[in-house]
C-alpha cells in the first residue's frame, strides 16, 4: 500500500469532520466531493457567509475573549468572524470541527493568523511551525518507510520548517524539530530519525549558522534524549548510509534520517520545491504543526488531490489534539 493510500485509509478510520474554508473554489468543491465519496470524513463546506448565521456570532464571542484588545465592538468582531478563513478557525476551536483547511486562495501570513487568533498554541508550544511531506517510489538514496503495520514503501521525509518561520534561533531550530517528530509519528507511523541541516558536518566548516545548529542539536537532546539525531549535518551525510559511513561514521541516524531540520526558512523553502520538480516527489503541506487544534494551510498551487492528502493530515493531527 502506498503512503498516500494508508494516509487517506488511516484518516478515514478517524472519523472526523473536516471544514474547508473557500467553498467558492473549484478544486475545493471537488476534493470535498473526493473526501466525502471516499469516507474519509464529514465536511463542512464555507463561502459567502449570511449576516444571520448563528456559526458567526458563536465564533465572534470567541474571538472577542481570546483578544479583547484587538475587538473594536460586537460588530467589528462579527465582521472578523465572517472571514471564511477565520470563521473555519473559530469552528475548530469550538469543537464543531476536528480540522480546518485553507489557504487555496490566500497567503500562508492568513492561515496561520487565523489559527493563532482562534486556536492558539498547543500547551507547552511556544514556536507554531510547518513540515512538508514529501514522498516518492523512486528515489534509491533515499531511506524507505517500511512500516509494519501499513507495509508501505514510499520513500517519506519530512522537511522543516519550510514555510512558517524564516529565521529561527537555536531554540526554536529545537521546538520545530520536537513538533515535526511527534507529528511524524501520527503521521507517517515509523521510528523519527532526525538530521539538523549544515553546510557543515561534523565540524569540516565553521562559522555562525554551523554554531546555531550545533546549539540546537544541544537543546533537542536536553529536550527528546530518546529520538535518535544528528547534527550539524550536510544534506547528503543526512540520508545517504555510505556518504555517513564516510563524513560521520558515528551518527546515531547513520544517513537513514527522515526528518530534516532546516537551518532557515530560505533553505526548507526552496529545498522542498526543488525535490519537487526535479526528483518527481509528491508535496503534502505546509502542514501546520504546534496549533492546539489542526488548522491546515495549502500551497495556492495546490490540486484537488493536494486538498484531500492535507485534509487527511489535519485529520490525523486531530486525533491527539481533539
Amino acid at each position: 500500500m502506498s503512503f498516500r493510500k494508508d494516509l487517506h485509509r488511516r484518516a478515514g478510520a478517524a472519523g472526523g469532520t473536516v471544514v474547508l474554508a473557500e467553498g467558492w473554489d473549484d478544486r475545493v468543491r471537488e476534493a470535498a466531493s473526493v473526501i466525502e465519496a471516499v469516507g474519509m470524513a464529514r465536511v463542512v463546506m464555507l463561502g459567502q457567509t449570511s449576516s444571520d448565521d448563528p456559526r458567526v456570532d458563536r465564533v465572534a464571542s470567541l474571538l472577542a475573549s481570546r483578544k479583547p484588545e484587538q475587538v473594536e465592538s460586537e460588530a467589528h468582531a462579527r465582521q472578523l468572524a465572517s472571514d471564511p478563513i477565520m470563521l473555519a478557525a473559530g469552528l475548530v476551536a469550538l469543537g464543531e470541527a476536528d480540522a480546518g483547511v485553507a489557504g487555496a486562495t490566500c497567503p500562508t501570513a492568513d492561515v496561520i493568523r487565523a489559527g493563532l487568533w482562534a486556536i492558539g498554541p498547543a500547551s507547552g508550544v511556544k514556536t507554531v511551525s510547518s513540515s512538508f511531506y514529501m514522498f516518492c517510489p523512486f528515489c534509491p538514496s533515499w531511506p524507505r518507510d517500511d512500516h509494519p503495520e501499513t507495509g508501505a514503501r514510499d520513500v517519506v521525509l519530512t522537511f522543516t520548517d519550510s514555510a512558517v518561520v524564516p529565521a529561527p534561533d537555536a531554540g526554536q531550530l529545537a521546538e520545530i524539530a520536537i513538533s515535526a517528530v511527534r507529528d511524524r509519528q501520527l503521521i507517517v507511523g515509523d521510528a523519527p530519525r532526525v538530521a539538523f541541516l549544515s553546510y557543515s558536518t561534523k565540524g569540516s566548516a565553521a562559522g555562525p549558522g554551523v554554531e546555531k545548529v550545533r546549539r540546537a542539536v544541544e537543546r533537542f537532546r536536553e529536550l527528546a534524549p530518546e529520538v535518535a539525531c544528528d547534527g550539524e549535518v550536510q544534506g547528503d551525510a543526512a540520508i545517504v548510509p555510505e556518504v555517513a559511513l564516510r563524513k560521520a561514521a558515528e551518527s546515531e541516524t547513520a544517513g537513514q534520517a527522515n526528518i530534516l531540520v532546516f537551518p532557515d526558512l530560505d533553505s526548507g523553502n526552496i529545498a522542498y520545491k526543488l525535490v519537487q520538480r526535479l526528483a518527481g516527489a509528491s508535496a503534502i503541506g505546509p502542514i501546520i504543526q504546534g496549533l492546539g487544534r489542526p488548522m491546515a494551510d495549502l500551497s495556492r498551487g495546490a490540486t484537488a488531490a493536494d486538498i484531500v492528502d492535507v485534509a487527511a493530515v489535519a485529520l490525523l493531527q486531530a486525533t491527539v489534539t481533539s
